[in-house]
């Protein structure tokens, strides 16, 4: 019931914005019947759909079809995003400019001739003073030098100078932040003491990556990239946590096959996230294993220097497949320092419990598109980075790819490499 009332208040909303801009971005700047008038309209019309079709499309079509709707459907709502706050910031702009009084032009004139006009005697041989006065207006020119706010003329150049100062900002944004997701995820190096840990695995390195989001937009190239750029670091043991697809694996398969190319000592470890939830993630598993990869479900491994374990995502839940930290956890030796995947950062209130050292997770994108981390912050205790809660040490990584629209604003991608660090050292 509550789906049915949502919907059609989302959906209209996504309408008035779209009428918002047509009229900022077309109607305000065009002339009736004018060739950009008729462009922008249909535009106007176009656009929304795309968006619709991006989001729905994966649900509906196959991955080859999806891919026609993702990539303008995507990237259009990340324009929409921000052509909205500049226009938001332009609307201050065009109340400011359209009430600044227009100045009327000053030339130096002789004091004498303030009232002479065409026609009259001449003001003699003798010239006065040169003083500054208002120059008399051309015959006609009585409305120009005096136009005002609303002035039609200047009202278009204003609406014109906001509407392309707004696109071009629009267009800047969007287009860095997609530079920097297709260009791959940056790398960061975090040291991490843990009191617990011993002292010959000081220096332990695990390179962890999440949120990966192999579909319609990233594939298979994006996979080489994040491999390479781990095996280039030599790490200890690597760290999926979640999200590794939205798609099937007779979609998405190949373009996940680059992972078996995974090296590190002690090998690679697999968590499911929300959205192997929503493809499937039972197949997902099984794939994932093949390619040497070791999947955690609700389970531990005991290395020679700490306890690793790993939980279901919360989404496995409908599926009769949530997260058993008692399962995963509640054996153990407390006395060793545990290390916990568990995908979504608000798992920490049982990691907190079950007195686990260190827990790493992604999921947050760490807003993806600014500001949307004022609004991750308001569903998960960290974002992004390094914090702690109590004896437990949270890390979560912003991620490797992308969900939706292939950009990132204010959150680039990230490969993480932790050093554990002994205080025996």
């Amino acid at each position: 019931m509550i789906f049915l009332l949502i919907v059609p208040l989302v959906l209209g909303l996504y309408a008035l914005v779209h009428w918002y801009l047509w009229r900022r971005l077309v109607r305000d700047v065009s002339v009736p019947g004018g060739r950009w008038r008729r462009t922008g309209t249909v535009l106007a019309a176009a656009l929304p759909l795309l968006g619709l079709g991006a989001l729905v499309g994966g649900r509906l079509l196959p991955l080859s079809a999806e891919r026609w709707l993702a990539w303008p459907g995507y990237l259009w709502l990340a324009t929409l995003i921000y052509l909205m706050l500049a226009l938001f910031a332009g609307e201050v702009v065009r109340a400011v400019w359209l009430r600044l009084p227009a100045r009327a032009s000053r030339v130096a004139v002789p004091a004498d001739a303030a009232r002479w006009r065409p026609g009259d005697e001449s003001p003699g041989p003798d010239p006065a003073p040169v003083l500054e006065r208002e120059a008399l207006p051309e015959p006609g020119a009585e409305k120009k030098e005096q136009a005002g706010p609303g002035d039609p003329s200047r009202r278009l150049f204003v609406a014109r100078t906001v509407a392309i100062g707004a696109a071009g900002v629009a267009a800047a944004v969007v287009g860095t932040g997609a530079y920097g997701v297709l260009n791959g995820p940056s790398l960061k190096q975090v040291t991490v003491p843990l009191a617990k840990l011993p002292r010959r695995a000081h220096g332990y390195r695990i390179a962890v990556v999440s949120d990966i989001h192999l579909g319609p937009i990233l594939g298979r190239s994006h996979t080489r990239r994040i491999v390479d750029t781990i095996n280039a670091t030599q790490p200890d043991l690597i760290a999926i946590v979640g999200d590794l697809v939205d798609g099937t694996v007779p979609e998405l398969g190949p373009a996940a096959v680059p992972l078996a190319d995974l090296r590190a000592r002690d090998g690679a470890y697999f968590v499911t996230g929300n959205h192997e939830y929503f493809s499937g993630a039972r197949p997902w598993v099984e794939f994932v294993r093949s390619l040497g990869i070791q999947p955690l479900e609700n389970a531990r491994t005991e290395l020679p220097w700490f306890d690793l374990a790993g939980v279901n995502d919360l989404a496995g839940e409908s599926y009769g497949e949530g997260p058993d930290f008692g399962r995963a956890l509640g054996d153990r030796d407390r006395s060793r320092a545990a290390v916990l995947l568990a995908h979504q950062p608000v798992n920490i209130h049982d990691a907190v419990r079950h007195g686990v050292d260190l827990q790493l997770s992604g999921h947050t994108h760490g807003g993806q598109l600014w500001p949307g981390n004022l609004i991750a912050e308001l569903a998960n205790p960290t974002v992004a980075g390094l914090e702690r809660y109590g004896d437990t040490q949270l890390y979560v990584t912003r991620g490797a790819g992308a969900w939706g629209p292939p950009v990132r604003v204010g959150a680039p991608s990230d490969i993480t490499v932790l050093t554990l660090a002994s205080p025996a050292a």
